[in-house]
C-alpha cells in the first residue's frame, strides 16, 4: 500500500496546532453506578448517614459487618467520581470501591 505522504510543520506540530480534535459530547442522560462500602461495623449507622445526606446517593443494601451497597444517580460522569471521592473520604470508611456503572437515557 502507497500511502501519500504529508508534511508537518515542526513548530504546528508542537504547539499542538496540527491535532484535530473531536468534540466532547455529553451522555443524552445522567449516569447510575453501585459502589460497595467497608466500614467500621460500629460506625455504620453514622456512615450510613452521611451517604444518605450526600445528593443522589441511597443505601440498596446493608451487612452488619460494616459492608453498605449504594445507589448513586448523577447528572454527569464528574459528578459521579466526586460522589465517590467524598464517599471513600468520609471517617471510618475502609474503602469505596464502584461495582457498577451505566449511562441512564431516560434521565435527561
Amino acid at each position: 500500500m502507497i500511502r501519500a505522504q504529508t508534511t508537518i510543520d515542526r513548530r504546528a506540530l508542537i504547539t499542538g496546532r496540527v491535532l484535530q480534535t473531536d468534540p466532547v459530547v455529553p451522555s443524552p442522560g445522567g449516569e447510575i453506578a453501585s459502589i460497595l462500602v467497608q466500614t467500621r461495623p460500629d460506625r455504620l449507622d453514622a456512615t450510613e448517614a452521611a451517604i444518605t445526606a450526600l445528593r443522589g446517593c441511597e443505601i440498596y443494601g446493608r451487612d452488619e459487618k460494616g459492608k453498605l451497597v449504594v445507589v448513586v444517580d448523577a447528572p454527569d460522569a464528574g459528578s459521579l467520581g466526586a460522589t465517590l471521592n467524598t464517599i471513600s473520604a468520609l471517617p471510618n470508611v475502609y474503602s469505596a470501591s464502584l461495582v457498577f456503572h451505566a449511562v441512564d437515557p431516560g434521565a435527561a
